[in-house]
């Protein structure tokens, strides 16, 4: 990450005051190091319980693995092959509670799965089952096995379930429902799961009911940097200024995701925990890709064994996932060979449309952050998390350093109060409240039903507030969106031009609540532009001209924000800006 100069001064940064108040108090009873939804999961349950608690990141919050999802808050029906039952348990009632507690972010996804066989993989699924190893060709799942895998998959959500069943359906159905699908197909099964539409938004809504409730015990600050241990205590860098100061605490946590190991060896403990794969995606704009989904998530096994996905996000539609033994001196990028993969397991799907290149407006790549698996094949790898304990002298004391090593979207909930149980345990401070069932942020009294959305939206229109633009709020923020509301009520507001979706008043919010640092954050974290292929030249320019009023960025800082974003855009998402639009390079 960049250093820049200027940092800012005007207005009123959240950014800059979280920061200072870090650094005007350098101690807490706990440091967490990584702004992932699990680190950021765990600084909220322990803010909660009173603890005196710190949380870093190095870059944006959501930046890492947990922005660069498959966007899915599901069960793991596959993690049944791998035997992990108590991994799909946990996933499935950590799924019905958000769609519960986070009803603005996380939805019902109902996913189809197209079957080209009935009896295909029965002998070779007890050795995957046995082995965690591909025997030879993949077999290719059919209709006996994945019928006894869904039928499982449905025990577990017997216990506060709030999904339908699985069903099945027979070729003709089956196309009569997705007439664009493979006519080779034999059966086709349907079941519910969920999907996480703004992960980075949710995990911000995470922090911030983190930070009301711990007040000024609990400060968290993007941007901040752990370099090293000196005499003084952990060395925190200010990613934005290039300032060092020195943080002491009781307790270190290492939420770091595939980076535990990096971060590990800057502290002078080396380890090798971690073993990520890279998983990439691509966004496209396809109509006729979209409406062949016809809402749903078509989910099935490639022709290599993979499984993998193509589903609708709003009017773009997602398609992924690889799974790939990852470099971590490398950027994370979706290359040329998985956009062909991608483009053939499509075609396999729905061999009568066709894709090409033009149609993607963005891709994105993410390591997970699982443990070292030396040569156990990706796809059999773990996906359940653990916690390592080490004690390190860190200043002049013994510190006890937990690392967590591995851990997934949809079981954050759960992880993050494991591990603040762990952390508890090393203060003897009993646990004071449960966060089951505790609704998230915005999520707080949001309308359970589609007429109660539209009726929402209509309380909070008015003379400067069109139907459109309220949407859009509450799209963005859920019920929060009320605080939003107000805060552009409170003075004269004007348009971006480039956009219906952002305004001068609401970017000025950002900076006061949300911790901005670059422009990217913005296009990418705060809002869904890039995601959906709307950033253009005009937009960074202009943003970055309002954003600046505000953060004192002077022409020349500016200018490096806009390159910054360009570049960041053109490398991580083959994003190249012209001088009017985006379009993939």
């Amino acid at each position: 990450m960049a250093t820049f100069g200027n940092a800012g001064t005007a207005g009123t940064s959240n950014q800059r005051t979280t920061v200072a108040a870090i650094k005007a108090r350098p101690r807490a009873q706990v440091l967490i190091i990584g702004g992932g939804i699990n680190g950021v999961g765990t600084f909220r349950d322990l803010a909660l319980q009173g603890v005196d608690v710190v949380l870093v990141e190095r870059g944006d919050y959501c930046q890492g693995a947990s922005g660069a999802s498959s966007h899915m808050i599901h069960g793991g029906i596959r993690y049944l092959e791998n035997g992990e039952f108590r991994l799909v348990r946990e996933s499935v009632m950590e799924r019905n509670s958000l769609l519960r507690i986070a009803p603005h972010y996380v939805k019902p996804l109902k996913t189809t799965i197209p079957i080209f066989s009935t009896f295909s993989g029965v002998l070779a699924a007890p050795m995957r089952f046995l082995t965690h190893k591909q025997q030879g060709k993949p077999k290719e799942r059919g209709a006996f096995l994945i019928k006894l895998g869904l039928s499982l998959y449905d025990s577990f959500s017997r216990d506060g379930g709030n999904v339908p069943r699985h069903q099945f359906a027979g070729r003709a159905k089956a196309l009569s429902q997705l007439p664009e699908l493979n006519q080779g197909i034999k059966y086709a099964a349907t079941y519910f799961d969920a999907s996480v539409h703004n992960p980075e938004r949710l995990t911000l809504d995470v922090l911030q009911d983190g930070e009301r409730a711990g007040g000024d015990k609990a400060r968290a600050s993007n941007y901040l940097a752990v370099t090293r241990v000196s005499d003084d205590g952990v060395e925190l860098v200010d990613q934005l200024t290039g300032e060092t100061f020195s943080f002491s605490a009781d307790v270190v946590v290492n939420t770091t995701g595939a980076w535990v190991d990096m971060t590990n060896q800057a502290m002078g403990t080396p380890s090798s925990f971690m073993g990520g794969t890279k998983g990439s995606h691509i966004v496209l704009d396809h109509p006729q890709l979209l409406a062949a989904c016809a809402g749903r998530e078509i989910f099935f096994e490639h022709t290599d064994g993979r499984i993998v996905l193509i589903y609708p996000m709003g009017d773009r539609v997602l398609v992924g996932t690889t799974d790939i033994d990852a470099d971590m001196k490398k950027d994370a990028v979706c290359t040329d060979e998985e956009i062909d993969y991608f483009f053939d397991l499509i075609g396999h799907v729905f061999p009568s449309i066709p894709v090409s290149r033009d149609s993607i407006v963005y891709s994105f790549a993410g390591v997970r952050p699982l443990p070292r698996h030396d040569e156990t094949a990706p796809g059999f790898v773990s996906r359940d998390y653990r916690i390592e304990r080490r004690e390190q002298i860190i200043g002049s004391r013994s510190t006890p350093v937990l690392s967590l090593v591995g851990g997934k979207w949809t079981t954050f909930r759960a992880l993050s109060e494991h591990l603040s149980n762990d952390v508890l345990a090393e203060l003897s401070i009993p646990r004071k409240v449960s966060t089951a069932g505790m609704s998230i942020g915005g999520g707080v009294d949001y309308p359970a039903t589609a007429e109660g959305v539209e009726e929402w939206i209509r309380a909070n229109v008015s003379q400067t507030l069109t139907a459109e633009r309220v949407a859009t709020l509450l799209t963005r923020y859920g019920t929060r969106a009320k605080n939003v509301i107000r805060y552009l009520d409170q003075e004269a507001d004007s348009p971006v031009n480039s956009t219906s979706e952002l305004s001068a008043r609401e970017l000025a919010y950002m900076v006061e609540h949300e911790q901005i640092g670059h422009l990217i954050d913005v296009l990418i974290r705060r809002t869904s532009l890039a995601f959906r292929g709307l950033v253009s030249r005009e937009l960074l320019e202009e943003t970055a001209q309002l954003l600046g009023g505000r953060l004192g960025w002077d022409s020349e800082r500016r200018a490096q924000e806009i390159d910054h974003a360009s570049d960041v855009l053109e490398r991580f998402h083959g994003v190249q800006i012209d001088a009017t639009a985006a379009t993939r390079r």
